[in-house]
């Protein structure tokens, strides 16, 4: 067996990010170059102590992954005021069916940066209130939509949903794009949102859910939960509509959107290349290079669930039913 198995070989970051986009493993196409080098002579290893794998940690509540490097990094990939798939444009098509106008106010769990709630505010004039859990990301966020003069038609509210005990004042829609996955407790967060929405009024919701029950039972799934930021719950699509019914809220729309989603991640780490060089320029770019590296294995482990079809990303529109005597379509 040759000596050169096991031989660490160092990427490029521009082979490394060619070898993402393309769909292959860096680890894989390392281990493939370092089988093609000339073997070279080496004295005996010496035995290094074995050092203990570090606990995964059942509980990241303390953790803060949103840190000042990672929301800069995420806005160099997905736009101002954005750290995942879906810009300006994509938001305001989404929004549509929701038929917004300036007579109208909105509520939005997970806001992240507030770009969402600053788009919908500039384009439909509705009056927006984002709630987020992440300290770093409210402070950004309350900048951004002052800097943008919208601090009271986009507030970006601090909440945390483990311990929410609802909504202060109704709204006419609302809005959950990627962040009830992370809560534990669906059920009651919609419930929440429910209570507060207006007779008539819309729920919109983008989240993952599972394709089949037999997922979580899979090596790449625990791979990806362990990987991500919060600790993750995806569900059944079925279980989601049945929280939904169960909270008189009336599927309209449900739907998978996973391709589209899929295209727009490949779409804007095609120019993780030129961020790279970028963040080269700057002062601390080499630290820097290493967020941008755990952005891309973070999307890349996230990407090929969707692609296996083990976690796919589902669309629901649901409307509140007007108050008053229920019908017998109703029970």
């Amino acid at each position: 067996m040759s000596k050169q198995k096991g031989k660490k070989v160092k990427l490029p970051l521009k082979l490394r990010l060619a070898a993402w986009w393309e769909g292959y493993d860096p680890e894989e196409l390392r281990s493939r170059l370092a089988a093609r080098m000339p073997e070279e002579p080496t004295a005996p290893a010496k035995e290094k102590p074995k050092k203990e794998a570090a606990p995964i940690p059942q509980d990241r509540s303390e953790l803060d992954p949103w840190d000042a490097d990672t929301i800069n990094i995420a806005q160099y990939i997905w736009g101002e005021g954005f750290c995942g798939p879906g810009g300006p444009e994509y938001i305001v098509a989404l929004s549509k069916l929701l038929a917004l106008s300036p007579e109208m106010s909105m509520l939005e769990i997970g806001a992240g940066l507030g770009g969402r709630a600053r788009v919908l505010a500039d384009k439909f004039g509705v009056w927006m209130t984002g709630f987020e859990e992440n300290d770093m990301m409210v402070a950004k966020g309350r900048e951004l939509s002052k800097m943008a003069g919208m601090e009271k038609k986009a507030e970006i509210v601090k909440y945390d949903p483990s311990v929410h005990e609802g909504f202060l004042r109704n709204f006419d829609r609302a809005l959950a794009k990627e962040s009830l996955y992370t809560i534990q407790d669906k059920s009651k967060i919609i419930g929440q949102v429910e209570e507060k929405l207006k007779p008539g009024g819309l729920f919109l919701i983008t989240d993952y859910v599972l394709s089949s029950e037999a997922v979580v039972g899979k090596e790449s799934y625990g791979e990806w939960k362990v990987g991500e930021r919060y600790n993750p719950y995806p569900i059944l699509t079925s279980d989601y509509e049945e929280i939904l019914k169960s909270k008189r809220l009336q599927v309209r729309v449900s739907e998978d959107i996973s391709d589209q989603y899929i295209t727009m991640i490949n779409q804007a780490w095609a120019g993780a290349d030129k961020v790279a060089a970028k963040l080269a320029k700057e002062e601390d770019g080499a630290r820097l290079i290493q967020v941008l590296m755990k952005e891309a294995e973070y999307w890349t482990r996230r990407k090929k669930m969707l692609e296996s079809g083990d976690l796919r990303l589902w669309r629901f529109v649901a409307n509140k039913k007007d108050s008053g005597p229920g019908m017998m379509s109703d029970w």
